[in-house]
C-alpha cells in the first residue's frame, strides 16, 4: 500500500516531500501532488517534510482520496490521451500539468 496525498496539497506545491522521496514517486499536477501507488516504497520519508500534513499513511488514509491519487496514473486525465500509468519517476515526466476530476472540481468551489 502506498501513502495518499489528500486536499490539505491543494494549492500548496511547496516541494519538500519530493526532495526526500528516494524513489521519485511524487507527481506534480496542476494544483496539487500525487502518489504513484506503484512506484511508492511505503518508507515514510515524505511524511515530516509535508509543511500542510497532507501526506497520510495507508492504513490512516481517507479511501476517497486514495482513489484520487491512484485514478491520477489510472486514468486518461483531461486532455492527455492515455494514463501516466507508471513511468519510472517523476523527474522525467515533470509538472503534468493537469489534475484529477476531483481535485480540478474543488478548486472551482
Amino acid at each position: 500500500m502506498a501513502y495518499v496525498i489528500n486536499e490539505k496539497c491543494i494549492n500548496e506545491l511547496d516541494g519538500s516531500c519530493v526532495d526526500v522521496c528516494p524513489v521519485d514517486c511524487i507527481y506534480e499536477g496542476l494544483t496539487k501532488r500525487y502518489i504513484n501507488p506503484v512506484e511508492c516504497i511505503d518508507c515514510g520519508a515524505c511524511l515530516p517534510e509535508c509543511p500542510v500534513d497532507a501526506i497520510t499513511a495507508p492504513e490512516k488514509s481517507d479511501p476517497v482520496w486514495k482513489q484520487d491519487n491512484a485514478a491520477f496514473f489510472a486514468t486518461a486525465l483531461p486532455g492527455k490521451d492515455a494514463p501516466l500509468d507508471s513511468p519510472g519517476g517523476a523527474g522525467g515526466t515533470g509538472t503534468v500539468g493537469v489534475d484529477t476530476s476531483l481535485v480540478a472540481d474543488w478548486t472551482k468551489e
